[in-house]
């Protein structure tokens, strides 16, 4: 690794892409495929209230949230978002079907920040009735992920009672379960 005075901007904007890529598909999202593997579909649509989310309402947002600020608001690419509609939702879609439309959302994420540079990241965007950086979304688009995953986290052991052995990396575990 290069020596912190060895490196150029580009160099951290490339590590910061990098990371917040590996974060989402790499990090974040192998960890809900883990939980999913522990629920039944009842399990992804139960909400402990009216006031709380259930994991099929976190995964309808998590995909709506990319697409907007990623996709849409970094990538360019036109997007229509109900974002209430994501939390109101009560048809219970299979969580496969769920899993397979934050893969495709993730993989397209990935792709719309890897075609990027430094320049581009503190270039300003309006998303969603912010006016923000590049960076900004990027990282906010992390942090929510991130926020999320937890809580499905949380709703998993909530409806399981099982130690998810999160903490290990995914190929020392059969089929995700430990």
């Amino acid at each position: 690794m290069a020596k912190l005075e060895e490196l150029r901007p580009a160099d951290v904007s490339e590590a910061f892409l990098q990371k917040s890529v590996s974060l989402l598909a790499a990090d974040f999202l192998p960890k809900i495929e883990r939980c999913l593997d522990h629920l039944t579909d009842e399990d992804v649509w139960w909400r402990p209230n009216e006031a709380s989310n259930s994991i099929g309402n976190l995964l309808l947002h998590l995909c709506g949230n990319v697409t907007q600020w990623i996709i849409g608001g970094v990538g360019g690419e036109t997007r229509e978002r109900r974002r209430q509609q994501e939390f109101d939702e009560r048809t219970r879609i299979p969580p496969r079907e769920l899993l397979a439309r934050l893969r495709i959302v993730v993989e397209r994420a990935g792709e719309v920040l890897r075609g990027l540079d430094a320049d581009a990241l503190l270039s300003r965007r309006e998303i969603q009735d912010y006016d923000v950086t590049v960076l900004d979304a990027i990282y906010h688009v992390v942090e929510h992920f991130s926020m999320h995953t937890g809580q499905i986290i949380v709703l998993t052991k909530a409806r399981t009672g099982e130690d998810l052995n999160l903490w290990r990396p995914a190929r020392e575990t059969t089929s995700g379960r430990p």
